[in-house]
């Protein structure tokens, strides 16, 4: 089967989990003989630390897929950037770039994205369209007027979990368009789907779950602690944003270190909470035990996983949750956020509500005491692993395709 697909993250170029999951997609696909048109913004080096022309496609010959990407200027430089975000950082790159390139605002960027996009459905042959959430939903719209092929949106995550309350009503009525026009849609866990049919009125029939994997692991890391010995280590990987809920895990730390002295929080990734979190820290007066990593890529990502005792995600909204799955492939067991997504595939983990400090530190505490509990869940959590892969995802992506095409 051919298809055109609209992305906007894909590593290097990613901040966050979504592009790990596009790459993961388009190779399980390919695996299965399909073949991706994948159509990505392309950011310019000057706009960006990652250097754009390096992308992480892998495309299983041997299986008879195959994988072409193609790069549309444009500075959707990630899915995470916010209207105000958008502006600030398009204002501290006019004079590097021309000014006609990008759209004024996030908005505009979006529609002249999609419309540039959108031509290649006219270009390319392919039997569906498929897209990622709201900054590409646009370009499949306009991609099905000109092809007429159907459409599949992905979501992985809304409005409602970006922002909690504080719904931006704009960023919600391209939501719900790009889910209208879509022939199916392709949601990362049941909590999503449910979030669908609740505050977007999406019929039941027209959403399938197929949750997210996690790539093979053949690196060789070994917890070789860079801190004191005596240390344990938590670790907190993750975007410093409301949705991710840092300051959760900021006062279960102060709690855990009543109990236990020798404990050191990491805090790696970055966001608009960063600040406020360091701040929070020397607040709380738990900032010796506090490290700020700052924001990791590559390999840094599984040593971080591979040095901590345990990972916590406190997540006040997860439609799904990569991370949890990464850190148990590097050998550490996990504490998740009861509103997160995995759970509905990862039995083997702690879990507590994001807004009980006092339970989550209770089984930080145990976690970090007693070697019986974190051995089982390491070594249950490494077996269910095996059960999970993106080339199984892609399996169930296929049959969604197959449903709306009769292929």
């Amino acid at each position: 089967m051919q298809i055109l697909m609209f992305g906007w993250e894909f590593p290097p170029m990613n901040s966050g989990g979504l592009g790990v999951a596009c790459q993961g997609i388009v190779e399980g696909l390919s695996h299965h003989g399909h073949e991706i048109f994948l159509v990505l913004p392309k950011v310019s080096e000057s706009m960006h630390a990652c250097k754009p022309d390096n992308l992480n496609l892998l495309a299983a010959h041997k299986s008879g897929g195959h994988i072409e990407c193609m790069e549309i200027p444009s500075s959707l430089y990630s899915p995470y950037c916010t209207i105000e975000s958008y502006t600030k950082w398009i204002e501290e790159c006019i004079g590097e770039e021309p000014e006609n390139m990008y759209g004024k605002n996030l908005f505009e960027e979006i529609h002249r994205y999609a419309s540039r996009g959108a031509m290649y459905a006219g270009k390319v042959p392919h039997d569906i369209i498929h897209t990622h959430d709201w900054l590409t939903a646009e370009a499949g719209i306009q991609a099905k007027k000109i092809s007429d092929k159907p459409m599949v949106m992905h979501v992985h995550a809304t409005e409602f979990d970006r922002s909690g309350d504080n719904v931006n009503q704009q960023v919600y009525d391209m939501e719900r368009r790009g889910m209208e026009h879509a022939d199916r849609i392709i949601a990362v866990s049941e909590f999503t789907k449910k979030m669908l049919i609740k505050h977007y009125g999406i019929k039941e029939w027209k959403i399938d779950v197929v949750h997210n994997a996690v790539k093979p692991n053949f690196s060789t890391y070994h917890k070789t602690h860079h801190l004191n010995k005596t240390d344990k280590i938590v670790l907190f990987l993750g975007r410093m944003t409301l949705q991710k809920g840092p300051d959760y895990f900021l006062k279960m730390a102060k709690r855990v270190l009543e109990v236990m002295t020798k404990v050191k929080f990491i805090m790696a990734g970055d966001g608009d909470m960063t600040e406020q979190m360091i701040h929070m820290a020397n607040d709380l007066g738990i900032e010796r035990n506090v490290l700020f990593a700052g924001f990791l890529k590559g390999d840094e990502v599984a040593q971080a996983y591979s040095h901590a005792d345990l990972y916590v995600m406190p997540s006040v909204s997860e439609p799904f949750g990569i991370a949890p799955l990464e850190a148990i492939q590097n050998g550490t067991p996990v504490l998740i956020s009861k509103q997160a997504g995995v759970n509905e595939i990862i039995k083997n983990a702690l879990r507590a509500d994001f807004w009980d400090i006092d339970d989550m530190a209770n089984k930080v505490i145990a976690a970090l005491q007693y070697d019986s509990l974190t051995n089982t869940l390491k070594d249950h959590g490494k077996r269910e692993l095996e059960q999970i892969s993106w080339q199984k995802q892609a399996k169930h992506i296929e049959n969604v395709y197959k449903r709306i095409t009769g292929k």
